[in-house]
């Protein structure tokens, strides 16, 4: 189960695939970014060793990810470029809770929650995008975006009681809801 409050809507399809390169563009920052944020959590939490591993991990399939879109956007004649950033990750952060241990257990209930998105997405894409080879691709990276979800979660539960991430998880879950709806319409992957 992917903790999302709400599904994703049917224009959301319509609007990715009508810019390929664009929505590939997004999904390279996308997997950079998500690299970048293990890489992070790491250098905050040196404290937290049980951490460390998954979270390297984490960071290197994520960056492997964004070597294959940018192999993608490059087969397109497509180069990576800067991007404004998406409000979507920056409006969830902004719900994480200042003090510790909290800071941390929402920092991981949000990173589960956009890769749950990233999933959702990549499911709708992998069944109907008209480029079958990207879809095939999609279809490819939903086992890899479901465990980094569970990952977040199984991290978050070493942190606090079960009953304590599920709570905050459904708080954070509206949030994103809320979010995705207030959301401009876009080519992005989370937009």
């Amino acid at each position: 189960m992917l903790h999302l409050r709400v599904a994703t809507g049917p224009d959301w399809l319509e609007r990715a695939v009508s810019d390929l390169g664009e929505l590939l563009l997004d999904h390279a920052h996308c997997e950079q970014k998500a690299a970048g944020n293990a890489v992070a959590l790491s250098f905050r939490y040196p404290t937290h060793p049980f951490l460390m591993r998954p979270l390297a991990e984490l960071a290197e399939e994520e960056l492997g990810h964004f070597r294959e879109v940018l192999g993608r956007l490059e087969a397109r004649g497509l180069e990576f470029r800067p991007q404004r950033a998406s409000e979507y990750a920056g409006r969830l952060r902004r719900s994480v809770r200042p003090g510790e241990p909290e800071r941390l257990l929402d920092t991981l209930l949000v990173s589960a929650l956009i890769e749950a998105r990233s999933c959702e997405r990549f499911q709708i894409l992998a069944e109907g995008c008209p480029d079958r080879d990207l879809a095939a691709f999609y279809g490819g990276l939903l086992a890899s975006e479901a465990r980094h979800h569970r990952v977040f979660l199984e991290l978050a539960r070493r942190i606090a009681t079960v009953d304590a991430v599920r709570e905050r998880l459904d708080e954070l879950s509206e949030i994103e809801a809320r979010v995705l709806f207030e959301a401009p319409a876009s080519v992005r992957i989370h937009g």
